[in-house]
């Protein structure tokens, strides 16, 4: 790792969760990064955030070995000098790709950034500017060409990533011994459009070709080596040999995350209970090992202390003591065994007010209005504060998880260091939400309709054939009653980003479907960011009036009758055309990335309301 660090940038905590993570390629303005791994992260400047349920689920993920949750590493700048200590704390990153490009178009040089003809033009007080340079006219460092980075890379569905092989492409299949220096590529742009056809890789050698015999598949495979096993963001090769991709430098298949999600809730009727369920396990851990006396004038120091204080150093005493005892380490089944789900269902449907600093809720009341235009629901909670922790634990490559649908294979999931991980980067954000609780007997009876279960038979074809067809093992079905509820979160979605003043990417759903002796039916449609943008009101103040909510409803049920690509898109069929989803599109259910934790799979309006294709009469919940 550099002694020396250099400033080049800046990225807010949820894009290191969402879009540029560990593993990830960031595009700064005139560098391309990489996000390095754990193992060079500074652990001392990431706080621990506490959330039980979330870091169980992340220890049935990656093992018993995780012991914290941690935000990305920050210090508030202390002074305007750069070269404080506070500037050299940061998320770690290095120069990827290896080879850059002159764009002095009399030049157009490519290659490796260990070269001594680039060097790095860096801006302390302007890290946006710092560059890389190409040395191939007379003068300072700040009048010399911008090195652009090399505009593709290698990749492999096992996550791995890679360079292009440059000299190995253009030389077609015979790379020339190092150190000859007869042998200088040039990066030659012929066209307008930046079309790979259009780009030639020239040798002075006078061999070269056009980077459109890399571009798809079948190219790849005669024309690249295989995959080399290279993980940038650790700094390590692995056995692997599958057919690589040569994919746009930024493409979007390039990374994508795997996370898991959790809302904080109370632990307890206990206030002290509650408080003590924000700390950081391992610190209340610690206490517990020590005498009590000791504990006693350690304690008093502590920044959790003053919040308790009042409840006096006995109760607190026990009360750690206990929570230690509940939280004990146990060996994770590995089996994706923590239920996330269960217990916020329980909460929100269970509570009637709760008021929390990290979770409140209100019941609204009155809901014979609300029945007159939905008489399928039966319970509105309003969520006015919500808080929700993100947790990444490994990334893909190539296919997002969701192609998978359900579980992604593990030999997919790429690693965020190189041992097994202690901890895992997340990240905190706050808002607001609507839930909305279905009536179990509505829905019961609904499932039970003759329509409805050959629809779900329909259903169920096309996803057993969806996966045949990518010869992936085959899968649980979510079911139709998660068909359905997911659906009719989609359909709210854009109704309410109309009324509530966020947009239709700002409101992500969580919906609760399951059946047997513990039966789920709801949805929350929420909103949350790490600043005030997520607690505006905006959601709450939809559910405030039951008639108002129940005429929101209402619209968004009507506007899912027809579609502006009908027939065509009441006409999916699941079965016929191998899909995930029957009547859906994005003219009419499809969110956004933000907005639906499944990829808009699993969607079909049919079952919310009837469509123009008549012979589905009878399946939709609503008339």
């Amino acid at each position: 790792m550099n002694s020396n660090p250099q400033r080049v940038g800046e990225l807010r905590t949820s894009q290191l969760m969402h879009t540029f993570g560990i593993g990830a390629v960031a595009d700064m303005p005139n560098l391309s990064v990489a996000i390095l791994g754990l193992d060079f992260w500074d652990r001392f400047r990431c706080d621990p955030i506490a959330e039980p349920r979330l870091l169980a689920a992340v220890r049935d993920k990656l093992g018993p070995q995780v012991e914290t949750l941690r935000s990305p590493p920050f210090v508030a700048p202390t002074s305007t000098n750069v070269y404080d200590e506070w500037a050299r704390v940061g998320v770690p990153v290095a120069i990827f790709p290896r080879w850059l490009r002159c764009t002095r178009r009399q030049c157009q040089q490519l290659g490796p950034v260990t070269a001594a003809y680039f060097q790095l033009d860096a801006h302390p007080y302007r890290p946006e500017r710092s560059r890389m340079v190409h040395t191939c006219t007379n003068g300072s460092i700040r009048k010399q060409p911008t090195a652009v980075p090399a505009r593709f890379v290698l990749a492999c569905e096992e996550g791995h990533l890679d360079d292009f092989p440059w000299m190995y492409f253009a030389h077609k299949g015979v790379e020339p011994p190092p150190g000859e220096d007869v042998h200088t590529l040039k990066f030659v742009e012929t066209g307008t459009s930046g079309e790979a056809a259009n780009v030639l890789i020239r040798c002075t050698c006078e061999q070269g070709r056009s980077m459109a015999e890399a571009i798809g598949p079948a190219n790849a495979a005669q024309n690249l080596p295989a995959c080399r096993g290279r993980h940038p963001h650790l700094g390590t090769f692995e056995e692997c040999g599958r057919p690589v991709r040569a994919l746009a430098l930024g493409a979007t298949n390039a990374w994508f995350p795997m996370l898991i999600k959790a809302f904080t809730l109370p632990v307890a009727d206990d206030p002290l209970e509650n408080a003590l369920a924000e700390e950081d396990f391992s610190v209340l851990k610690s206490l517990t090992a020590i005498p009590q006396e000791q504990a006693r004038s350690i304690m008093g120091g502590m920044a959790f202390w003053p919040r308790v204080e009042h409840h006096g150093f006995d109760a607190v005493w026990k009360a750690i003591h206990r929570r230690v005892a509940e939280l004990a380490v146990t060996e994770p089944s590995g089996n994706g065994d923590v239920d996330l789900a269960g217990p916020e269902w329980r909460v929100f449907t269970q509570q009637d007010v709760i008021e929390l600093e990290e979770l409140t809720t209100k019941r609204v009341a009155n809901m014979a209005r609300l029945h007159e235009t939905a008489p399928y629901l039966q319970d509105v909670v309003l969520v006015p504060r919500l808080r929700e922790v993100s947790a990444l634990y490994g990334f893909t490559r190539i296919d997002a998880p969701e192609f998978d649908v359900l579980t992604t294979d593990s030999a997919r999931v790429a690693p965020l260091s190189v041992e097994a991980p202690t901890w895992v980067p997340c990240a905190e954000q706050r808002g607001e939400g609507i839930f909305l609780r279905f009536d179990e007997n509505e829905i019961s009876a609904w499932e039970a309709r003759p329509e409805v279960q050959a629809r779900a038979k329909e259903l169920r074809a096309g996803h057993e054939r969806w996966r045949a067809d990518r010869r992936l093992e085959p899968e649980e079905w979510p079911g139709i009653r998660y068909v359905l509820l997911h659906s009719f979160a989609h359909a709210l979605i854009r109704e309410f980003a109309l009324e509530s003043g966020y947009s239709a990417a700002g409101i992500a759903e969580r919906v609760y479907a399951r059946g047997g002796d513990e039966p789920m039916a709801g949805v929350l449609l929420y909103t949350a960011a790490a600043d005030s943008e997520g607690t505006l009101g905006g959601l709450v103040a939809l559910g405030e009036s039951p008639a108002r909510l129940g005429t929101l409803i209402k619209q968004a049920v009507e506007a899912a009758r027809l579609c502006s690509s009908d027939p065509l898109c009441a006409e999916h069929a699941p079965t016929d055309q191998a899909r995930l989803h029957g009547a859906a599109c994005h003219a009419c259910l499809f969110a956004a990335e933000t907005s639906c934790h499944r990829g808009n799979h699993y969607l079909d309006r049919a079952l919310v309301v009837d469509t123009v294709l008549g012979g589905l009469a009878g399946v939709g919940l609503v008339a």
